[in-house]
């Protein structure tokens, strides 16, 4: 049982990730009217915000996405949520259930003009024009707010075509009134742009690693968004931070298939940990990768270095991501190269050079810290590490729901299970365990599914759950990347083929299999099972 001490250590060690409660943060739930340019709050937490039917608020959601939009009173949505639709959603980056901030904003003016391009794939096959057709009838005399990078959805002559904003004058938003002039050509924006956006990583992505984002939370989004808490305590905030632990650990970025509704991931590692925290504190992203950089021409690998430091400090607040670190700063006894110590010397002299850049943090990843230079391991260049470990049980249900919140599942499926049963498991590999059961799923259907055709019946899509069975399968398939060097083949052997020794056989199953098989009834009867068993006797027996 957890001691006192240990439990508010844990909470003091995660507080930063705890939302502080606050009247103007609210949850999010559906709205009752489609609308792209409003949200509905009960009259009560109107009064209580000073807000007024028809104000313009400012919305705050995830990685720092923020949106405007006209307030109304709804007497059916509850005190403390607030009703919006999928396009509000999607441009805050949020879900339904998530918490959102709201405030006043009475300083939004009329535009002069703006700038709006449609996504490729929703004007495929119109031929009218776009503006009299669906831009004007939707901003005439609606007086709606438009946000630079914000999309919208206009549905007009059976069709629904998607908008975003490019430009508006002033900036970043504007109200769009009747004698404002809105444009609307050039080309359309590809899908996969964005969907990209849509994708970035933040911290609800990342899974089973409550403790170490508190620590890099404290030692990066801190340091960039709050130097003043530094100067007023008198200490300088953190310069580097090294992640070190096996690979995969971290959680892969996301690329939806939607005939299935699944993901399949790219493998990141921790790296996108990095990426996550970048989003969320809104700094710009440098990434150095060390092997690529070490295999350039003689002189290159400085250079970059020395480029990538100086345009981090020119659109600071930044973050800087060494990948592999080992590879650019191994052990100087170790080195053999000119070239290798070249580089070491470059990356110590601006590390140490960034100690007058207070927003501008360094962060490297590596799978062998004992390799990297013990000179970067210390106060004022990497003065920080954090292991990025293996996830145990808790962790790894954590990553299982993150990765099948979009997966189609049967009403048979035990994530709780299934995470127990995954030890020794990183992110990557419950990612590919994920997706080899939904493809397993689609195996199972093949026999229903033309290839030929252009398109999959609806009836199939809908009959695509992925199950128990199909997970049970993927397991069987699949091996934990720690392991994989360590694993060695071997045979199925059965008790059955095992002669004699019955009393034997009985006690290694009450030793070994019973507390795997049953772990409840050791809960139960408040025992504990054995740690070691020494088999003995004559060889051949």
């Amino acid at each position: 049982m957890a001691r006192l001490g240990d439990i508010w250590e844990y909470r003091y060690a995660t507080a930063i990730l705890d939302k502080k409660k606050r009247p103007n943060r609210l949850i999010i739930t559906d709205a009752v009217n489609d609308d792209n340019s409003v949200v509905a709050l009960s009259q009560k937490k109107m009064d209580e915000l000073l807000l007024f039917r028809g104000d313009t608020v400012l919305l705050k959601g995830k990685k720092r996405h923020e949106t405007i939009c006209i307030i109304l009173a709804d007497d059916t949505c509850p005190n403390d949520y607030i009703r919006m639709n999928r396009v509000v959603r999607n441009n805050l980056r949020v879900r339904s259930g998530d918490i959102v901030s709201i405030q006043g904003c009475q300083d939004v003016k009329y535009g002069k003009r703006i700038h709006v391009l449609p996504i490729d794939d929703t004007v495929q096959g119109i031929t009218g024009n776009l503006f009299e057709v669906y831009l004007k009838p939707y901003f005439v005399e609606g007086y709606r707010p438009v946000k630079i990078g914000d999309v919208f959805i206009v549905r007009a002559a059976m069709r629904a075509v998607e908008f975003k904003g490019i430009e508006t004058d002033p900036v970043p938003y504007c109200i769009v009134a009747p004698d404002t002039v809105i444009h609307c050509e050039g080309d359309p924006i590809k899908r996969e742009e964005e969907e990209a956006s849509l994708n970035e990583i933040g911290y609800d992505d990342i899974g089973g690693l409550r403790k170490q984002l508190a620590q890099i939370k404290e030692m990066v989004e801190l340091p960039l968004r709050h130097t003043q808490l530094f100067k007023t305590i008198g200490v300088k905030p953190p310069r580097g931070i090294l992640l070190y632990g096996p690979p995969g650990t971290g959680i892969q970025k996301k690329q939806m298939i939607d005939f299935v509704q699944i993901k399949r991931f790219d493998i990141l590692g921790k790296t996108l940990i990095a990426r996550a925290i970048a989003n969320e504190a809104g700094g710009l992203f440098f990434l150095i990768n060390g092997p690529e950089i070490m295999s350039k021409a003689v002189g290159e690998p400085e250079s970059t270095l020395c480029k990538i430091f100086e345009d981090a400090e020119k659109n600071s607040p930044a973050i800087i991501f060494i990948d592999q670190l080992d590879c650019i700063a191994p052990k100087r006894e170790k080195t053999h190269g000119e070239v290798e110590r070249r580089v070491f010397s470059q990356l110590l002299t601006l590390m140490d050079g960034f100690i007058q850049r207070p927003h501008v943090i360094v962060m490297a990843a590596t799978n062998r810290p004992n390799s990297i230079d013990p000179a970067l391991r210390r106060s004022g260049r990497f003065d920080r590490e954090v292991d990025i470990s293996i996830p145990d049980a808790v962790g790894r249900l954590e990553i299982l729901r993150i990765h099948t919140k979009n997966m189609k599942l049967g009403e048979d499926v035990d994530l709780v299970q299934i995470a127990n049963e995954t030890h020794g498991y990183v992110g990557a590999d419950l990612a590919s365990l994920c997706s080899e059961a939904a493809l397993q799923q689609i195996r199972e259907k093949m026999d229903v599914i033309d290839l030929e055709e252009d398109t999959i019946d609806y009836e199939v899509l809908d009959s695509l759950d992925v199950t128990q069975d199909n997970f049970r399968f993927a397991l069987n398939q699949s091996i934990p990347s720690v392991l994989r060097e360590t694993v060695v083949e071997v045979p199925f052997v059965t008790w059955e083929d095992i002669g004699g020794l019955e009393n034997v056989k009985r006690e290694l199953q009450e030793l070994v299999e019973y507390p795997i098989e049953h772990p409840e009834k050791f809960l139960i009867w408040g025992m504990t099972s054995s740690r070691g068993v020494l088999l003995y006797g004559p060889p051949g027996c």
